[in-house]
C-alpha cells in the first residue's frame, strides 16, 4: 500500500536550514574574532589606564614616604624615581613602580602645561603635599590619542 503525504516520516534537515545555521555560526565567529584582536586605539587606552593608576600610586608614595617621586618617560619606556639624600634613584624594589616598556611603542608623549627645561625625557614630579599642580598627559601613537587628566588632588582620569 503506497504511503500518503501524512504518513511519510521526514528525517534530516533541508538545505536552507543548514545554510541558515552556517551563516549564524559564521557571524558569531566573525564577531568573536573582532573582539579577540584589540585595535591600536584599545591598546593605547589600556596603556593610558595603566599609567594613570601608576601615577596615582606614585603620588600616594610621595606623600607616604615624605619624599619626591617622579614619573619619567621617553617614547619607548617609562620608570619611576625617588629623591634620596644623594639625588634621584630608580625605584627597583617595587614590582608596580618598576621600569616598563610601552607595549606598542614608540609613543609620543605631550605634557600640558609643559615641564620646565626641554630634554628628551618627560618628567612629572609628585611632592609631599596632597595638592599638586593639575596636568594633562597625552599619549599618541599614529592617529590615536588618549589623555590622562590629573586634577591636582589625586584623581586621574583617562579621556579619549
Amino acid at each position: 500500500m503506497p504511503a500518503t503525504k501524512a504518513q511519510r516520516k521526514v528525517s534530516g534537515f533541508t538545505l536552507v536550514e543548514l545554510l541558515v545555521v552556517m551563516v549564524i555560526i559564521g557571524i558569531t565567529l566573525g564577531l568573536a574574532t573582532l573582539n579577540a584582536i584589540p585595535s591600536p586605539r584599545q591598546d593605547l587606552q589600556k596603556e593610558a589606564q595603566r599609567i594613570a593608576l601608576l601615577l596615582q600610586l606614585a603620588r600616594d608614595e610621595a606623600i607616604v614616604r615624605n619624599r619626591l617621586v617622579s614619573f619619567e618617560a621617553d617614547g619607548s619606556q617609562y620608570h619611576f624615581l625617588v629623591r634620596n639624600e644623594n639625588g634621584w634613584s630608580l625605584i627597583t624594589n617595587d614590582d608596580l613602580l618598576r621600569e616598563r616598556s610601552f607595549a606598542h611603542g614608540p609613543v609620543q608623549l605631550m605634557l600640558d602645561p609643559p615641564a620646565a627645561g626641554s630634554t628628551d625625557r618627560l618628567r612629572i614630579t609628585f611632592g609631599r603635599e596632597p595638592v599638586d599642580k593639575p596636568f594633562v598627559l597625552t599619549l599618541a601613537s599614529g592617529d590615536n590619542r588618549v589623555a590622562i587628566r590629573a586634577d591636582g588632588v589625586g584623581h586621574f582620569t583617562v579621556e579619549q
